[in-house]
């Protein structure tokens, strides 16, 4: 069990580090030339990876397997917006 949960963590804590890395990746994409609303959008999406990683954390001390399974899809979601978003900022980007 123990074994698990450590291989769970680290696997969240990898997804974290990348939807991270990603949000980095587009706010540089998109430093110059920020609508308010895109803003409002990276905003919404930093939060929503904050909330994940909070419930990781809160998790930490928690073997609720509820609990893991929302993290799981949350991370999921997250991960492919953060996608589609990147993939249309360089698309963007490429074609000036």
């Amino acid at each position: 069990m123990a074994e698990a949960t450590k291989t769970f963590e680290e696997t969240v804590r990898s997804q974290l580090e990348k939807s991270k890395s990603q949000m980095e990746e587009i706010e540089a994409l998109i430093k110059e030339r920020v609508s308010e609303t895109e803003n409002d959008a990276i905003n919404s999406l930093n939060n929503k990876r904050q909330e994940v990683a909070k419930k990781f954390q809160a998790l930490k001390t928690s073997a609720d397997t509820k609990a893991k399974a929302e993290i799981v899809a949350n991370l999921d979601k997250l991960n492919v917006v953060l996608g589609q978003v990147a993939t249309k900022l360089k698309s963007h980007t490429a074609s000036k």
